[in-house]
């Protein structure tokens, strides 16, 4: 069997978990399965790295003293891991002195964004490929101490070649798919296990990229159809995807199977677990991807495929995204203009802002769309400069608070009265609808709540349509 096997975060916090990982990987190479792994950083060192990035720039910081501190005890985490992950000496010592030079290439890059005064995309996305550069070696490390062959490799390196678009990248598949075929390929030909640092990547000229946020998912299902592998695990910290949230549901449970355009829209629509392209590169080669925990392997997790088992179910989770903001857009002189949205879309696509859902209404006298609370005021901007300029009188409103719940199932497809159930459970709820929108799929509902009503329409979504485990 061919196996691609992902750690997320929580999986490689510490050396502990990443020798664990590394036991997983082990004991299915000792089964005679071919196994690449492919590495998050560690649990929070991303959001570290971006974080001190932009403290750098803060007038009035003192900015040695401040990558000082940062590189104590980023550096202590990362050879406190290597030591509890390694317990050959040989290898501990090669390791720690690979995790050393990423340091202090990580603390060269951090120096120069501090005299520069200036943090841009580039220099970002390579601050941002420090996670997983120093965890990926450790992992390496490990399962060379239990005696299997392992080497270390970016992911450009491993063949990932995008754009430059830099901090989310888009690849360029057909050279990708090569380039990983040839490189990963020779390696498990040679019985040895290709570790991977996920979510990064490179241009044709060798540019550090990265592929967004969670990205890492995205490396492995890449990888997994780049060299036909049979499976993708991606291993987390649950066990594997729910029904809800469980830190809003808890009454939530795991379930069994789903197919790939129902886990594409939760992905999009706010469940952490998996990034939302990572079903693109799988589905086009139908492989299966297992969502599993790394901490219980006793339960088989969440197998996403092209047509999974029917259920009663006619929806079969809730999600909600949180960090979200509703621009409308309106004015008499809208009513029978032909292009409304586009002239709208357009002008934010070139502001490059993410609309995540659009709503249109029927006289088309406004226009609502939905973006990430934290580009809102690049929207607003966006918006109110190319109106001035083209002398274009449209009403600009926005709700900074707000949050999607979608609802997603195969079975809602040309099933009646499920929009009545959802928008009837919402009346009696006395929780109040901003916007609405059903996907072209039937697939899923979603609208759009005042942020402090939605882990309540969550709530009593997941009870109306029976999703919880019931009595225990």
């Amino acid at each position: 069997m061919r196996l691609v096997i992902k750690f997320g975060g929580v999986p490689v916090k510490d050396g502990r978990s990443i020798r664990n990982a590394a036991q997983l990987v082990v004991a299915r190479y000792r089964r005679g399965d071919e196994v690449v792994a492919v590495v998050s950083a560690m649990a929070g060192i991303t959001d570290e790295l971006v974080a001190i990035a932009h403290r750098l720039l803060e007038p009035g910081t003192n900015a040695e003293q401040l990558i000082s501190d940062f590189m104590d005890r980023i550096s202590g985490r990362h050879l406190q891991a290597c030591k509890d992950a390694i317990d050959d000496e040989a290898t501990l010592s090669r390791t720690s002195r690979a995790v050393e030079n990423a340091l202090e290439n990580l603390e060269r890059v951090l120096t120069g964004v501090a005299y520069l005064g200036e943090l841009s995309p580039r220099s970002q996305d390579l601050i941002m490929s420090f996670g997983e550069r120093l965890s990926a070696p450790i992992l390496a490390g490990a399962i060379q101490s239990l005696g299997v062959p392992a080497r270390y490799l970016t992911g450009f390196e491993a063949g990932i070649v995008t754009d430059n678009r830099h901090t989310e990248a888009r690849p360029i598949f057909e050279l990708t798919r090569k380039l990983v075929r040839q490189r990963l390929g020779k390696l498990l030909a040679a019985r040895k296990v290709p570790v991977v640092a996920g979510f990064i990547a490179g241009t044709e000229d060798g540019i550090v990229t990265t592929l967004g946020r969670g990205g890492s998912d995205y490396s492995a299902s890449i990888i997994g159809a780049s060299i036909g592998a049979d499976e993708i695990w991606v291993m987390t910290d649950v066990d594997g995807i729910m029904t809800a949230d469980p830190r809003v549901e808890p009454d939530a449970k795991v379930i069994d199977t789903i197919s790939y355009l129902e886990a594409t829209e939760l992905a999009y629509f706010g469940a952490k677990v998996l990034h939302p392209k990572t079903i693109e590169p799988a589905m086009e080669l139908d492989i299966p991807v297992r969502v599993r925990s790394a901490f219980n392997l006793s339960h088989p997790g969440t197998v996403i495929v092209r047509k999974p088992r029917k259920v009663k179910n006619t929806v079969k989770a809730i999600t909600m995204s949180k960090e979200v903001a509703v621009i409308t857009v309106g004015g008499p002189g809208m009513i029978g203009m032909p292009g409304v949205a586009a002239a709208v879309l357009d002008i934010l696509a070139r502001a490059n802002i993410k609309v995540l859902m659009i709503s249109q209404s029927s006289s088309q006298a406004n226009i609502s769309f939905v973006v990430p609370r934290a580009e809102l005021e690049a929207a607003l901007k966006a918006l109110r400069v190319e109106f001035a300029e083209r002398r274009i009188d449209w009403r600009i409103d926005y709700d900074r608070n707000a949050s999607i719940i979608a609802t997603v199932g195969a079975g809602m497809k040309g099933t009646p009265g499920v929009a009545a159930r959802v928008f009837g459970t919402m009346g009696r709820e006395n929780i109040n609808i901003i916007m609405i929108a059903q996907g072209s799929s039937e697939l899923n509902i979603s609208f759009v709540v005042a942020e402090e009503d939605a882990i309540k329409a969550v709530r009593a979504l997941h009870a109306e349509f029976g999703l919880g485990r019931g009595p225990r």
